[in-house]
This record gives C-alpha cells, structure tokens and sequence, in this order.
C-alpha cells in the first residue's frame, strides 16, 4: 500500500462505494481527461489532480454515483418502450429519467447531496444552456430536467445555468401546470413516473396527443415481445441498437418539412420518397446494376466466426443527448476559425457542378427560337415551318455521397477531431449544392475481441476462424437526413472510449450496400482513414495480414466492378497503397484546395 497514490487510493475506494451503491460486483470505475462516459458496467470519470483536492473529489464521485444509481434503479428496455420518435422529445425524455435516479439518490443518501450539486456545476459549465441569452437559444431538455430537479430535490439549478432556466422558466410552468409535482409523487415507481413525463410533453406540445404512453408494452410480461435476450441487469442504453432505428427517423424527418425545404435542393423529397413506378420517366434514367451481395467474388477467401454480435447503431443511442450537446460544442470550439470556410467551398464547388450541365437543342421545331442555321430557307422560303429550335436543358445527375470514418483507436487525438471536421465540411458544402450526404463510422464494440472471442475460445478454438470481434457499425446522419439535425451526432465521435479496432474491409462493404440500396444515379464512397485495418484478436489466430488482404480485395472489386466511385482520404498518413484515388491531408485548412478538386473531379461528366 506504501507504492500506492492518492489518486490510486481514492480509485479504489470510489470503486467500492459505486459497487455498493450500484450493487453489482463487475462494475468498474476509471479516469479520464476528457468528458465523463459510460459504457456497459465501465464508467470514466474526471480526473482529479494528483493530490486529489475536495472539489475535485466531490465531482468525480458525483458522476460515479449517478452512473451506479441508474445501474440500480433505471430498466432500460421499460425506458425504450416508451421513448418518443422526435429527436427533441427524446431528448427531454431521456433527461428527465435520468433526473428520476439521480433525485433518489440526492433525496435518500445524504453524502450524495453535495456530489451530485458538483457533478451539476461541472455539467453546467461551457454548456449551451450557460451561453444562452434567449428563449430561442436554450436547450428545452436541459432547462426541463433542472427545473424538474429542482422540484424533486429543493436543489436550485447551477449558478451558471441559472440563466438559461429563467428565460424559458415562465413558458414551461405555464403549459405544464401540477406536472412536477405530480412526477415529484411517482419518484420511485419508473413505469408511472414514464407514464407522466409524456404527459409533460404532450403539454409542451412535443409529442403528438394521439401517442399512447402504454404503446408498446404496459404488461411486464411482455418483455419477450422486445425481441431482447439479454437481462435487464445490462442497462446500459448504449451497448444494444435501438429498435426501428430507421422507422424512428423517418417519423422524425416527417414532422417538419416545411423546415427542410431549406437545407434541401428543390425535388429532394421526391426524389427520396417516390416509388420508381409512379413515374414513367424513371423509366428514362440511366440503369446502374445494384449488384447483391452474392456477387462478391468468393475469392475474397474471408469470414467472420459469428456475426450474432454485430450492430448497426445510431449515434444518438450511444450517447445520450447532453453528452452530445458538450461533445458537439467541443468540435465547435475546434471549427470556430473555420466560419468562412463552408461557403467558400460551396461557392467553388458549386460553381465546378453547375458548369458540369450538358445543354442540348431540339432543332425543327414549330415554335421557339429561331434557328440561324436556317436563316436562309426562312428568307428564300418563309412559309416553310420547322425552323425553330428549343434549348433543352439536362438535369445534373441526381448524387449521393457516403462519408465513411474510420473510428479506430489510432485515430484518437487530432486525427479524429480532424476526421470530424471534414465531415462536418464536407456534408455541409455538399448539402448546400443539392447533394445528399450521409455520414457513417466503423469500429468494434471492444478491444482484442469481444463476446465473438469468448464462443471461439468455448467451441475449443477451432483454427481459422476468421474475423474475431464484434462489428460496431455507426450511423452519424443519413441520407435524407438535413445536416441542422445531425450535427449533434457528430460530436460523438470525440468520446473516449468509442474509438477501438478497426476492420475497413467489412465497413466497406456495409457503407457500400447502403449506397447500392440508394435510388441516386451517382453514388460515391468517400473514406476516411490513417491507413491499415488492425484487430489484435483476429490477426492473432489468422494467416499475416489476414484483414489487410480482404480490404484489398474490397477496393479492388469496387473500383473495377461495382457503380459506387471510390475516393479516399488519409489523415496523416498516405492511403494511395490501398486507394487508386486518395489524397493526404495533415490539417483541416487543407480542405480548400485538395479535397474539393479531388471531390469536384468526380462529378465530372461521364
């Protein structure tokens, strides 16, 4: 004991108080230099100085104790059956549950008073809620869930939120009326305390009067109905997708449209919801085979042991909304010197696009205008007809793009805030020029092999099992999605913790089919990396660049095969090796030139 710390020491003791307080055994309780994260039984909690000051103590606990209170006191599957399909609502909904675990422990433990007020004031600083100077400005989830704490437990909102919770305070109390206090009554009942936080909402107007809050599942016997094997005891939201992930947003994306006409080129809407049979001129397009995926060559010689574990998430089911709100507003802090770059770049980029228009003329015509080619035959015969022409304009080709980031441990640092930077860029230049963007990442779920490990060591280790980790496959904005409503999301990608292994050619593959899956003329897949897959438990049981070999194979059966044009961009590192078309960029100002020739030479006519 005599080698040990006192930041060692305090680890320790803080481990055993939220194990107690959680009363789980397995859980586990880190530091970290960034923002506070969970993940399944693991927390990461501020880092205190060496010498473990009392406020820096006071913090760190805090956030431990909320972590162990929602282990103990929160059903997630209860909480999904009843989550809202708008993203706001789901917001105040998530946050007002999390208010719920948190004021049973402020109003039942009296050491937990004091944490959670520090936990609070550090939640509160640099938050929007703390730089809001109007109404229009505050985060309704975040004022909602201090002024509901405020009832629940006599704790007055921090000092630097206070702000922010007066200006929509007034609008709040008057739609809500005995709300708080009726979810003061229903504490410690999860199910009625739910059950009345979407009543609040509908007050708020935020979700429809029509919802059912029982839709889904009032009966606890219908908890095989969720399709879920795993135990409640896992509660972690994060570690399992959500279900209908799509179903949810498309839901979403239909309640505002009017608000999206903005951020969309005229005939996006119709484009994304028209079936091709409704209109005969479909029937004119350009036909591009959407090769399945059986046409992948066997010769790729490559396999998983199992994909039962595997997932496709969304990043806002990583994360819940106010950790992504203090994330996104640390890559704006990063993106603050870039204001003028966005429309610099769609300015030349969409200048490069529209001057790409092929325009053509129907000549012998009855009407339109007149045709100097027949000038002559007008003078010599003007009765003669058919000397008109028609400048006939042909549409730019209808254009997807798949921002495809690498999400791999090695990226961590300035690689990824650079990664997060250009997609942010990017999507936004593009979105202004009429182009849809989605924006997905690749990682494992853990590191050197996760629950795919586990059943090959319990099969006895059967030699070449192929890939040996469980995929973590996100979905930061898709398609259809406007760029105002994904933002957010993006910020994700600055969690420690996220960032794993990575095996690029499976990503590839998924980011690939998804574009095949697009009704677009014109799709393209651009990647960003720092260069070669790596995934210790794989490449310790397989044949020497086992996962490199198969990406290889990816790109070359894309670039030779398929109809999605391929491009890649290396942070920091040259990925030509791999890519046919690449570029390599050490800073984000590098956007300007590079990456937008590079972007505009594949719009080129075909």
């Amino acid at each position: 004991m005599s080698d040990e710390s006192p930041l060692d020491r305090f680890r320790l003791a803080l481990t055993g108080a939220t194990r107690a307080i959680a009363g789980d055994a397995e859980v586990d309780v880190g530091f970290t230099a960034d923002a506070a994260s969970e993940m399944g039984k693991s927390v990461r909690v501020p880092m205190p100085a060496r010498s473990v000051p009392a406020a820096d103590a006071q913090e760190a606990r805090g956030f431990a104790d909320s972590f162990a209170l929602r282990l103990r006191h929160h059903d997630a599957r209860l909480h999904d059956r009843g989550r809202p399909v708008d993203a706001d609502a789901r917001a105040c909904y998530d946050a007002i549950e999390r208010v719920r675990y948190e004021a049973i422990g402020e109003t039942g433990y009296a050491g937990m008073r004091g944490n959670m007020a520090a936990m609070q004031d550090r939640r509160a600083m640099g938050s929007a809620l703390a730089r809001a100077t109007t109404a229009d400005e505050v985060p309704l989830h975040a004022a909602l869930a201090l002024m509901l704490r405020e009832q629940l437990t006599g704790q007055a909102p921090p000092a630097a939120a206070r702000q922010g919770v007066e200006l929509v305070r007034e609008h709040i109390e008057a739609r809500t009326g005995d709300d708080f206090e009726q979810l003061a009554e229903a504490l410690h009942d999860q199910r009625a305390f739910q059950k009345l936080g979407l009543d609040m909402l509908r007050h708020l107007d935020m979700v429809p009067a029509e919802l059912d809050p029982e839709d889904g599942g009032e009966d606890d016997d219908g908890d095989e109905a969720d399709g879920e094997e795993e135990a409640p005891e896992n509660n972690e939201d994060t570690d399992q997708p959500r279900e209908s992930p799509d179903a949810r947003s498309e839901a979403a994306e239909g309640e505002d449209g009017e608000g999206e006409s903005e951020d969309q080129a005229p005939g996006e809407d119709e484009l994304a919801e028209g079936d091709p049979g409704d209109d005969g001129e479909e029937m004119m397009l350009p036909q591009r085979r959407n090769a399945p995926w059986q046409d992948i060559p066997d010769s790729f010689d490559y396999q998983a042991f199992t994909t039962e574990y595997d997932e496709v998430v969304e990043a806002t089911d990583l994360c819940d909304f106010e950790e992504l709100d203090r994330l996104r507003a640390y890559l704006d802090s990063q993106l603050a010197g870039l204001a003028g770059v966005v429309t610099r770049l769609a300015n030349r980029l969409q200048r490069r696009l529209m001057a790409q228009q092929n325009r053509a003329w129907d000549f012998d015509q009855e009407e339109g205008m007149l045709d100097a080619a027949r000038l002559a035959r007008v003078i010599i015969s003007p009765g003669t007809s058919l000397s008109y022409k028609v400048e006939q304009e042909q549409d730019f080709k209808d254009t997807v793009v798949t921002l495809l980031i690498d999400n791999s441990g090695s990226m961590r640092g300035r690689p990824i805030s650079i990664a997060a930077i250009s997609a942010d860029i990017l999507a936004r230049t593009l979105e202004r020029c009429g182009v849809k963007v989605e924006v997905l990442g690749f990682t494992t779920r853990a590191w050197k092999g996760g629950q795919s490990r586990e059943r090959w060591l319990a099969d006895g280790r059967p030699e070449h099992p192929g890939r040996l980790n469980d995929l973590r496959h996100i979905i930061y904005k898709k398609a259809d999605e406007p760029m105002r409503r994904a933002r957010r999301s993006l910020g994700l990608m600055m969690r420690e913790g996220l960032l794993k292994e990575n095996i690029d050619g499976e990503a590839l593959l998924w980011a690939h089919e998804r574009l095949l899956a697009r009704p677009e003329d014109r799709r393209i897949l651009m990647v960003i990396s720092d260069g070669a897959p790596v995934d210790d438990s794989t490449l310790s049981v397989n044949s020497a660049g086992y996962l490199e070999a198969h990406l290889r194979k990816v790109i070359e059966w894309i670039e030779k095969v398929s109809p999605v044009q391929l491009v890649a961009i290396g942070i920091g590192h040259d990925v030509t090796r791999y890519y046919k078309k690449a570029v390599t960029i050490m800073d984000v100002e590098q956007l300007g030139g590079t990456i937008i020739e590079q972007l505009a030479d594949l719009f080129e006519v075909e």
